[in-house]
């Protein structure tokens, strides 16, 4: 198993058995919803490449709304960023942010 960009809270890389999580990742509170979902999905990426991944391997993500009105918006998003390929098994939900101004939170499971 190995941990990346760790501190005493958690671990934005783990690797164990050739597939890869990522702590949830999220915007700037700056950001509208679109935006902040291509921050997320930005930061995905460059994560997964730095261990020899990318957006074509991930396997599942799971995407935080602080609001469900927003759902169309992030997905205008989300289906821009995966138009290139088949996307991943996805849930979405609406949650409660570590942030009030936090409007998208995603997280993913990556094949190595």
């Amino acid at each position: 198993m190995k941990k990346l960009h760790s501190n005493q809270r958690m671990s934005q890389i783990v690797i164990h058995n050739q597939t890869i999580y990522l702590s949830g990742q999220v915007g700037g509170i700056d950001e509208d919803v679109a935006a902040q979902t291509l921050t997320c999905l930005d930061k995905i990426e460059k994560l997964l490449e730095e261990v020899g991944s990318n957006k074509l391997k991930i396997l599942s993500a799971t995407v935080w709304l602080k609001s469900m009105e927003d759902f169309a918006a992030m997905n205008t998003v989300w289906d821009q960023w995966f138009d290139d390929t088949q996307p991943p098994a996805r849930a979405c939900g609406e949650s409660v942010l570590a942030h009030p101004d936090l409007l998208v939170e995603v997280t993913v499971i990556a094949a190595e």
